[in-house]
């Protein structure tokens, strides 16, 4: 799964630009199952033929930037799309996509050196950084094709790390794009599967509603990534999840106002763990949420729960995270789509 995990990562695809990513995981998906891409250009991938049906969602896209102003010097003024540390931006190599191709460029800001002593002690907002892609000036900028709205990543590669360990970007949910590709590798099942690679989570879960009304599934499972906290400076209190003791069940995301779990598919989870010994977490979380917020709520309502991959240093490109844990949430998840029955 290694090469899998690499392509993935070092994909680009930020929110409404998600083709790059699609592409891989129909490549992979298409050699089990049936694929099709919908009008939003959510990838559906689809694997037995039974009454009830199981969703299955993991989104494509990570967070990124946009160009919204050009100077007259070539400087780059950006948005930001999804959740951003606007210290992690800082001196970072990123790629500008354009219809010419790729431009590289570096997240600038004032040096220390030009600052007084004040401005030392303040946070860098978004808002006063910019991009460097050496153009010169706004004729630079034309005829390196750069235009207002084009897209921007982080120009970061994936790497082994000691200890089973793996460190990229995009893990949010690349990570999951992988699991859901092994799954519908792995799974025999009486039921229909629907594994979905949905768009625009960051920025709104919005692929995971459409696909979710289009599919209406009996059941669903999310896959995605959670903030682990074993490292320096988190308290054990906000956040007791730590890289390599286990895939994370979610019980509840954003203080409830997200996805509470459905009983059907936490005890599902649970019960699958517990009887193949694979080890777990549980997470209450306050923060964030997922794709399964928006398929919960879909038509009539839709039992759904999440299962993530315990990652530190979430929306950076610098995540780690463990293969072991990765293997395990796949077994996790196929193992409860084969021990699934409506009276489960």
């Amino acid at each position: 799964m290694m090469e899998l995990l690499k392509k993935l990562s070092e994909a680009h695809g930020v929110p409404g630009s998600e083709d790059e990513v699609r592409e891989i995981m129909k490549k992979e998906l298409e050699k089990y199952c049936k694929v099709e891409v919908d009008a939003l250009g959510n990838l559906i991938a689809k694997k037995g033929n039974g009454k009830k049906k199981i969703m299955l969602a993991a989104h494509m896209d990570e967070i990124g930037l946009m160009v919204k102003h050009v100077d007259k010097n070539g400087f780059l003024r950006f948005a930001t799309l999804g959740g951003f540390f606007d210290q992690m931006l800082l001196s970072q190599r990123v790629v500008v996509h354009t219809k010419k191709g790729r431009i590289w460029g570096v997240v600038g800001s004032k040096p220390p050196h030009l600052m007084k002593e004040e401005e030392r002690k303040k946070v860098v907002e978004y808002k006063d950084m910019f991009i460097d892609v050496g153009a010169g000036d706004e004729k630079g900028i034309k005829k390196l094709g750069i235009e207002v709205g084009d897209y921007i990543t982080f120009d970061r590669s994936f790497k082994e790390l000691p200890g089973n360990l793996i460190t990229g970007k995009a893990f949010d949910a690349r990570l999951g794009c992988a699991a859901l590709i092994e799954i519908m590798k792995k799974v025999r099942t009486k039921h229909s599967i629907y594994a979905v690679g949905t768009i625009q989570e960051e920025v709104g879960l919005k692929g995971a509603k459409t696909a979710a009304f289009k599919i209406n599934p009996d059941i669903a499972i999310a896959l995605d990534v959670a903030p682990a906290g074993d490292f320096p400076g988190v308290k054990e209190e906000e956040s007791h999840l730590k890289v390599g003791s286990g895939p994370v069940i979610t019980i509840a995301d954003a203080s409830g106002r997200g996805l509470i779990t459905h009983p059907t598919v936490k005890n599902l989870l649970i019960r699958t763990a517990e009887k193949y010994k694979i080890p777990y977490q549980l997470e209450v979380g306050e923060g964030g949420t997922t794709d399964a917020s928006a398929i919960h709520l879909t038509r009539e309502g839709i039992p759904s729960g999440v299962v993530s991959i315990p990652t530190r240093y979430i929306h950076s490109p610098v995540e780690v995270a463990s293969l072991k844990d990765i293997e395990n949430a796949v077994k996790l998840v196929t193992l409860s789509l084969e021990n699934y029955s409506p009276m489960t």
